[in-house]
Parts: structure tokens; sequence; C-alpha cells
């Protein structure tokens, strides 16, 4: 399976919430019991560094086994912290078993504040 193309538009300085549903080809929910997730966000696919992780471990992403759901959340604080430059990011699934699926990617654009 492919990953999916989904641009992302992040307000600068405003909590950041995004959620989707995994499904299979019979548009069910996988369960994502065992699984992890990890998200990177870089100025470009080359970069060395990161400008924010969103994972399972650090809490930026939730998981609910059953529904499939995936909630990826970003603080205010954390938003207004980011540069206000073109990135890129992706979003995988790991099972239990170590097997990497690549759900989603694409642009991650951080849109400047004016209130500070």
């Amino acid at each position: 399976m492919a990953a999916g193309r989904y641009d992302i538009v992040c307000e600068q300085g405003a909590t950041f919430i995004r959620e989707l549903t995994w499904t299979d080809a019979t548009e069910q929910p996988v369960n994502l019991t065992g699984y992890s997730a990890r998200m990177h966000v870089r100025q470009t696919i080359k970069s060395a560094t990161t400008v924010i992780e969103l994972t399972t471990a650090n809490g930026r992403v939730v998981l609910y086994p059953t529904t499939g759901k995936i909630v990826m959340t970003l603080t205010a604080e954390q938003t207004a912290a980011l540069p206000t430059k073109p990135c890129v990011y992706d979003l995988e699934l790991v099972s239990g078993s170590g097997v990497v699926t690549r759900l989603i990617e694409g642009s991650f654009t951080v849109k400047p504040e004016v209130t500070r």
C-alpha cells in the first residue's frame, strides 16, 4: 500500500489537532493493538534534523486500537515555536512485530501567527 498524500496546514500559536482513521480495503478500521506511531517534520526530506517529532512515546500521537483512530496533537506553545518555512512530514505506524507502514505523507506548512 502506498502512503496517502495529505498536506497539513498548522497555525502557529494555536493548538494543533488532527484525527484520522486507518481503514482496510473494505473500509473497516485497522486494529492498532500493539502498534506505535512516529511522525517527523523536517525542512526537507534530506534534512538531518527534525523541526518537531510526534510519537506515541512522547504523547503527541495517541492511538485508539479498536477504532483505528490516530490523533496527532501539539500545544499552542509548541506550534508557536515552529518555523514558518515550508516543511515535509510522514506518519509511520509500527506493528508489534516491527512491520512499518508509511500511512500518510505530504507538506507541513506553518501559517504565521499575528496575535502574540
